[in-house]
């Protein structure tokens, strides 16, 4: 080769490189560009899920607000063993089992005779049917409890997709979407009128399927 051509391969060699480092800086930038895009996404959708699936904050007792659909009971308040026959389904009161369901958010049916008496006690039992309430309807009604003094479950042999009840009242709805369920809650949960307000709704019965 003569010198020019030698000079010319040389050139075209550190062009060659030059592209070559050029490409793996743009490779680069293109890897932490999708990394920080991910991990950005994951934040948000980390606080979106926060702000979703919170406990919604109530304010205990009631205003004497009414509700559309809302039925109301007079139920008996004693001590029983064994089965009841509750004449609402599901139970919003009537006679119990001497030691109440923890409150909190089941995925199994629970024993109706415990529930009831958490009711006697200002919990609300919120149940569902499985077969339609399931995924992510599921979700957004467990992400409008309260942190405390509920009961969340499915139910069997439901004639209502939801049902709320309380001490003597309860209200069916069709949709997880009603807006009288945050409305129900407010009203009746820890409400005053009931047989034993403020009692414990922890430290009894844990029942199956407790997350």
């Amino acid at each position: 080769m003569t010198v020019k051509q030698q000079r010319e391969a040389k050139r075209q060699e550190k062009l060659a490189e030059y592209q070559r480092q050029l490409k793996k800086r743009q490779r680069g930038k293109v890897v932490w560009w999708v990394v920080g895009t991910v991990v950005a996404a994951a934040v948000v959708t980390a606080i979106v899920l926060s702000i979703v699936f919170a406990p919604r904050t109530y304010t205990p007792g009631g205003t004497g607000a009414v509700i559309e659909g809302v039925e109301t009971f007079e139920n008996d308040t004693t001590h029983v063993e064994g089965t009841v026959d509750y004449p609402q389904n599901p139970p919003a009161g009537g006679p119990h089992n001497a030691f109440w369901l923890n409150c909190g958010t089941y995925t199994e049916p629970q024993v109706a005779e415990h529930a009831v008496h958490s009711l006697e006690h200002g919990a609300l039992w919120v149940t569902y049917d499985a077969e339609q309430i399931q995924g992510a309807d599921l979700d957004r009604l467990r992400g409008l409890m309260p942190s405390s003094y509920v009961i969340l479950s499915p139910y069997e042999g439901m004639d209502t997709p939801i049902a709320l009840s309380g001490w003597n009242v309860q209200l069916k709805v069709d949709s997880v979407d009603d807006p009288r369920i945050p409305e129900f809650i407010e009203e009746y949960w820890r409400h005053q009128d009931v047989p034993e307000p403020g009692a414990s709704c922890s430290g009894a019965i844990e029942g199956p399927g407790r997350l």
